[in-house]
């Protein structure tokens, strides 16, 4: 589903050049979970940013699927973003002054889809989180746990074939976080690729793959033997 080959990034800083990404080689099969992990300053984000296609500054090949996005220009890459990716922030992202509903729209307001039509999409979400009691609430009105599942509502709601999600419970208690790594392996279970990018090892066992980053480059790429969500369920 998404293969990186020799992908690097740099930053200049006047005549210093400061590598984030170092020839990362990364093949990510559809239904995939998978986490990256890494010191700060690892190029985790750097990575997350471009698996998201919100950088334009990296070197190297991006397959999506069958579309070579190194190919594609800015708008070309939007677009691609737009249809098949989701993302989710730590910081939420939400729009103070649009309620949970017209929140969890946003992305569908990108696709040439009747208004009825977006209407049942959000309906059905609202439903399959059970958030429906909160559709009419603003951000502010919210606990955090509450606005994450919000994100990743809006996120999901048109189906990305790729979910990307940076530190997802860092603002989150321990059981507000379970919540979410929960949520995140049934999506995963139904079909979603999820990439993750987290400092907890406890959120690393629910996924299926651990990919870790030291000074820009892949050190580490191990499959799980089973999650944290198997594990507890025994």
């Amino acid at each position: 589903m998404i293969e990186l080959k020799d992908v690097e990034r740099s930053y200049k800083t006047g005549h210093t050049e400061t590598w984030v990404l170092r020839r990362v080689g990364l093949t990510i099969n559809e239904g995939e979970f998978v986490t990256v992990m890494g010191p700060s300053g690892a190029g985790k984000s750097s990575l997350l940013n471009v698996l998201a296609l919100l950088d334009d500054g990296w070197l190297g090949e991006y397959w999506f699927g069958e579309t070579a996005a190194h190919k594609l220009n800015r708008k070309q890459r939007a677009d691609l973003a737009r249809q098949r990716i989701g993302m989710v922030f730590q910081s939420y992202h939400l729009l103070d002054d649009l309620t949970v509903a017209e929140n969890i729209d946003l992305p569908l307001s990108y696709k040439n889809l009747p208004a009825r039509e977006r209407q049942g999409m959000v309906a059905d979400i609202l439903d399959r989180f059970q958030i429906v009691a909160k559709k009419d609430l603003y951000p502010s009105q919210l606990s955090g746990g509450q606005q994450q599942l919000v994100g990743i509502a809006r996120a999901v709601v048109h189906a990305p074939a790729l979910l990307l999600a940076d530190e997802p419970t860092g603002n989150l208690h321990s059981s507000q976080a379970r919540e979410i790594m929960d949520l995140f392996c049934q999506l995963n279970s139904a079909g979603t690729t999820i990439v993750q990018v987290t400092h907890s090892e406890e959120n690393a066992h629910y996924s299926k793959r651990i990919v870790e980053l030291r000074d820009g480059w892949v050190t580490r790429d191990e499959t799980l033997s089973a999650t944290a969500s198997e594990v507890s369920s025994k």
